[in-house]
């Protein structure tokens, strides 16, 4: 069964940093794009960034300046960088494994989420 883990989260101020780590267990997805995705208390799920099997990066605009994703296919881990963090940036973040190299915006595999809280 394909494991998707998030780690990383955490409570910080505003204009801190941290980097959100995905791994997967039981398969390998070098071949399938990977997201991160959030959702706020009492809010929709809001698509954050993703990256293609070839390295194109893909970012919502509340983030695009501040985001950087990344992933390396030898450790079956994406990260996401996040800078310049935001109150608003508060939000469970999870990894999900789309079901095609490109991005889609389909999703396969999820994982069980993060806590970031930022505050003012």
């Amino acid at each position: 069964q394909v494991q998707l883990v998030e780690s990383g989260g955490g409570l910080v101020q505003a204009g801190d940093s941290l980097r959100l780590s995905c791994t997967a267990s039981g398969r390998t997805f070098s071949s399938h794009a990977m997201h991160w995705l959030r959702q706020a208390p009492g809010k929709e799920r809001e698509f954050v960034s993703a990256i293609n099997w070839s390295g194109d990066r893909y970012y919502g605009n509340s983030v695009k300046g501040r985001f950087t994703i990344s992933r390396d296919n030898a450790k079956n881990t994406v990260y996401l960088q996040m800078n310049s963090l935001k109150p608003e940036d508060t939000a469970v973040y999870y990894c999900a494994a789309d079901r095609a190299g490109w991005v889609s915006y389909e999703y396969d595999y999820w994982g069980q989420g993060t806590q970031v809280t930022v505050s003012s």
